[in-house]
């Protein structure tokens, strides 16, 4: 049966879009009109109740950018020597070059050209609310994340999906301006990569994850 697609692209565009820390390029200069491009791409995920209620604040002024950093840092800290400490102590080596190099983007977060934060219209949102109201929400807003970075990477960029900003989310909030109903999910430096071969990573085979018709 014939697809609309060429499947060896769109397979190794899914299996190798990869987290880039340490490989993002710190002095060449991102275009707006990529970043808008990419965004225009992540539009079209689907959203819950067709509310399509993204935003998308991008960030690419030096100050903000070092405002940003510097709440991602004491954001990310305590918990990133935590976690390279533990992955070490348990000998996970996979681990330990996750942390060892979020530790490398955490101390050159300002450099990156752009710092994407999605977010998401969630008035009223609280943490009392039930978990389905939770999963919806973050269901409408990850499907166009992951869809910019894909987009990102087919343009030959790339980006980490990073959280530990939103332990000071208001602090992020209060820098940049954003209204209280405006929720942030994540925070993503993107910049081109430096070359543009990424392999696959070792993931349990779907064989060892399925389960059909229940547990």
């Amino acid at each position: 049966m014939s697809t609309p697609f060429d499947l060896s692209q769109t397979d190794e565009l899914l299996a190798t879009t990869r987290a880039v820390r340490k490989r993002l390029d710190l002095e060449r200069p991102v275009d707006r009109t990529i970043i808008t491009d990419c965004i225009d791409l992540a539009s079209q995920a689907p959203t819950g109740s067709n509310r399509q209620g993204w935003r998308w604040v991008v960030v690419d002024d030096p100050k903000l950018r070092v405002g940003l950093a510097d709440i991602y840092r004491r954001g990310a800290s305590g918990y990133l020597a935590k976690a390279l400490g533990a992955a070490q102590a348990r000998g996970d080596a996979q681990s330990q070059r996750v942390f060892e190099s979020t530790l490398v983007l955490s101390d050159t977060m300002e450099d990156v050209p752009m710092l994407v934060l999605p977010c998401i219209e969630a008035k009223g949102a609280d943490r009392q609310l039930p978990a389905v109201d939770w999963s919806g929400l973050y269901g409408s807003i990850y499907p166009a994340v992951w869809s910019f970075q894909l987009a990102l990477r087919s343009r030959g960029l790339g980006s980490t999906l990073t959280t530990l900003h939103l332990r000071h989310a208001n602090e992020a909030a209060d820098l940049l301006g954003l209204p209280d109903d405006l929720m942030q999910v994540a925070l993503l430096p993107v910049a081109y990569t430096i070359g543009t071969e990424f392999k696959r990573a070792e993931r349990p085979p779907a064989e060892n994850i399925i389960h059909w018709n229940g547990w």
